[in-house]
């Protein structure tokens, strides 16, 4: 450390003079080793008042100390090796003897030597250390915090080897004392640090509960950090550096601390903050454009009043309407655009002429669609405008399996399902596939939250509880990760959503009915784990709403050309068709059976195996005149727009309803039932219930055979007496039951197609439906 030539020599000088110097090695006898060993004795016995003791500078190595401790290593050197030359067995253990002794002072000095050294370096550590108090805390300093605390640990125990105790006090107080203040004064500061680094990591986990418990034990730190600073500063009043340093810390570090803390608070409050979607919705507003002003009324109304909304509608835009059959979903189109809708899927009606008029209606949409479960790689109209993937940044025009769409900040995964029975009660074209809709929606849920999306929305047109093998109650039950279902394709009126809890998260269900007269709204709260915590919905009667006037210049474009539409002739009747009230109320008439007859055929091109149709009175509004028949005159008859259903029914079912159909003859009832594909009796005199004497269904030919209670039947009607209208329990338990299906088709657009390609039409009744009462 001191090294100095000079100095050592003028030891060596000293010891020669002395007559300890050794003779020549070759000369070795038992004398001339001990002489060696003497000198190696009297020089590290001369070590002694180095090791033993502490300048007035404190610990240090002088240039004398190490001198003489390196001539003294060099004697001992020598001493064993003239020791080995030596062959009396007796001298050699003498030698030996006083050599160890010599060696054990030789080391005492050179702990003291090692402990001085390691105690500059552990100083500058501890120094070094100190320097960083002007800094913020990271984890260099917290690396550097634990190496000190390493280093000052293992001094320790070099200092527990030195051989006084005065020495070692000396060196503790000059080297490791100051490293242990410099690590304890902000001891708990870093602890604090990696707690908050802990519940950095925990927010980035996901992990609310963890990262609330690494702050809570921060805080709670603070106090312990103020105290030791405090003990600190007591324990060392007198210490300017200390106190200078306790500045310092409580300057940068503290601070530092608790403005992490601070920031960690505000990231936990926003990243596991509840999230508020409001969703509007629509479906199945068939080609309703007249009542399209009204609906986006009510869509600007919300969106002013919700603040993080999307706008949905679940199919069946196509078809119901002359502005359907004269714009093919155009006019549907401008309206949709002009309302600013964020996402549809295809419903069945979509496909009724084909691909070509949907391909149209995509490409001018200023939105995009989805559908997961149908298959356009092989339909030339609409293979390039369907991707079969998951977009993040969706195009408008274009068509996904699936869509991500930003809602102020929040991500929302949008999936649509289409109804598989569109391959059969719809026109969508061999290059159309249907695949199954659990197993899409498994996949496409599967991949969103692979991406981190745990908001997700089943934008669906597969009915609520559809009996056609696809609905919205089993993909709740089946598909776990769905958050809400929009529905569509059944037409049902679910004035508040449906809560389903099965599996490990809940599942909103909504559907707003049909023909633009609702528009939903669902309001949900997210935890922030994406799982629905609470929610709230309503259908909104657009009835009452005021006309858009933007909406109603657009409409007032299309209409000219539909009132046109509706003077046009569709057919000629040769007879008067009796739709009056007090007639298709209370008894066959010939309105009654041409209504019918239409539906169970175009029911049969749907399924075969159907073979009776029926239609309640009370939707049947007028008689038409003999001669032409007009769109206009079709359309007062039918107003509704009901579209088919198809139900299988047992016997005993069909006969409960025909009971219920004449339970207040001869008074007028809306429920009375017109009928095809059957014929029946009953007597108006007996008690409700008891009334029906004889059923008989049509079958190959002009054939009939009596109704079978156990036989299971196909029965067409419309979707409002299917679903329980006037009524009809027995229709609205088998519809609960998912024995309902729903091709849809419009009952006015059936009626149109049937009289123009039958034109036999008969005048009266044929004997369909007859009261025993009236024939005694």
């Amino acid at each position: 450390m001191f090294k100095s030539k000079a100095l050592t020599a003028g030891i060596a000088a000293a010891v020669l003079s002395s007559g300890l110097a050794a003779t020549p090695a070759s000369a070795a006898t038992g004398t001339f080793a001990s002489k060696t060993v003497h000198k190696a004795e009297t020089l590290a016995s001369s070590l002694h008042r180095y090791y033993t003791n502490v300048t007035p500078n404190g610990p240090e190595i002088t240039p004398e100390f190490e001198a003489r401790y390196n001539l003294t290593k060099d004697a001992i050197e020598e001493g064993w090796d003239v020791i080995n030359e030596v062959s009396s067995p007796r001298i050699k253990r003498i030698l030996r003897e006083r050599l160890e002794m010599a060696v054990e002072r030789q080391m005492r000095a050179a702990y003291y030597f090692d402990a001085v050294r390691y105690g500059e370096k552990l100083k500058r550590a501890t120094n070094d250390f100190r320097a960083q108090y002007s800094e913020t805390p990271s984890k260099e300093m917290q690396s550097a915090y634990f190496d000190l605390i390493d280093q000052t640990e293992n001094y320790g125990k070099l200092v527990g080897k030195v051989y006084r105790s005065n020495v070692r006090e000396a060196m503790g107080s000059e080297y490791i004392l100051p490293a242990k203040v410099a690590y304890q004064l902000v001891g708990f500061d870093l602890t604090q640090f990696k707690y908050n680094l802990k519940a950095d990591q925990a927010i980035s986990d996901n992990d609310k509960e963890a990262a609330l418990k690494m702050i809570e034990i921060s805080e709670k730190l603070e106090e312990k950090d103020q105290e030791i600073t405090n003990a600190l500063l007591a324990l060392f009043p007198n210490s300017a550096e200390l106190k200078k340093d306790a500045d310092k810390v409580e300057e940068n570090i503290d601070p530092a601390i608790m403005e992490e803390i601070e920031r960690l608070k505000e990231e936990i409050d926003a990243a596991f903050a509840s999230f508020d979607l409001s969703i509007l919705h629509s479906n199945d507003t068939h080609a309703n454009v007249e009542k399209a002003p009204k609906r986006i009324t009510a869509i600007k109304e919300m969106r002013e009043a919700k603040e993080n909304s999307l706008l949905l509608d679940a199919g069946d835009v196509f078809s119901g309407t002359l502005y359907f059959n004269e714009f093919k979903g155009q006019a549907d189109l401008e309206l949709m655009n002009l309302a600013g809708y964020d996402a549809m899927v295809y419903g069945n009606h979509e496909f009724d002429l084909g691909t070509e008029p949907l391909a149209r209606f995509v490409e001018k949409a200023e939105f995009p669609f989805v559908s997961a479960n149908v298959d356009f790689s092989n339909d030339a109209n609409m293979k390039n405008l369907h991707s079969d993937t998951i977009s993040e940044a969706p195009e408008d025009g274009k068509s996904y399996s699936a869509i991500v769409k930003e809602v102020n900040g929040e991500e929302v995964g949008i999936i649509g399902l289409t109804t598989a029975e569109t391959a059969t009660i719809s026109s969508p074209g061999e290059g159309v596939k249907f695949e199954d809709y659990i197993a899409e929606a498994k996949k496409a849920v599967a991949e969103l939250e692979g991406k981190g999306i745990n908001k997700i929305v089943a934008l669906t047109h597969i009915g609520y509880e559809d009996g056609g093998g696809d609905n919205d109650v089993t993909l709740a039950k089946e598909v776990e990760g769905l958050d809400v279902i929009v529905g569509g394709h059944s037409h049902t009126r679910l004035d508040e959503p449906v809560f389903d809890k099965t599996g490990e998260e809940p599942t909103v269900i909504v559907q707003a009915y049909q023909y633009s007269d609702f528009l939903g709204s669902l309001d949900v709260e997210f935890d922030y784990m994406g799982k629905v915590i609470s929610h709230e919905g309503q259908l909104i009667d657009v009835s009452a709403k005021a006309d858009d006037a933007e909406a109603m210049e657009i409409v007032n474009k299309y209409k000219p050309q539909i009132e046109e539409v509706k003077n046009e002739e569709v057919a000629e009747t040769p007879v008067a068709l009796d739709g009056a009230r007090d007639n298709v109320r209370t008894k066959e008439t010939n309105l009654g059976n041409l209504i019918t007859d239409g539906m169970l055929a175009k029911a049969k091109t749907i399924d075969p195996d159907t073979v009776i149709a029926l239609q309640n009175g009370g939707g049947i509004r007028a008689s038409i005149d003999q001669g032409t028949i007009t769109m206009g005159e079709i359309l007062t008859v039918m107003p509704f727009g009901n579209s088919l259903a198809i139900m299988d029914l047992k016997g005993s079912e069909i006969k409960e309803a025909l009971e219920h159909s004449v339970d207040t003859a001869p008074a007028q009832s809306g429920a009375f039932l017109q009928v095809a594909g059957m014929k029946f009796t009953y007597d108006s005199t007996k008690p409700a219930g008891e009334r029906v004497t004889d059923v008989q269904v049509k079958g190959d030919g002009d054939a009939y055979a009596a109704l079978d209670p156990e036989k299971m039947y196909k029965v067409a009607t419309n979707t409002f007496t299917a679903a329980g209208g006037d009524n009809y329990t027995v229709f609205e338990n088998a519809y609960g039951e998912g024995r309902v299906s729903e091709p849809g088709y419009v009952d006015w657009e059936t009626f149109s197609e049937y009289v123009k390609t039958n034109p036999e039409i008969k005048e009266g009744g044929e004997g369909r439906i007859t009261d025993a009462a009236s024939q005694q």
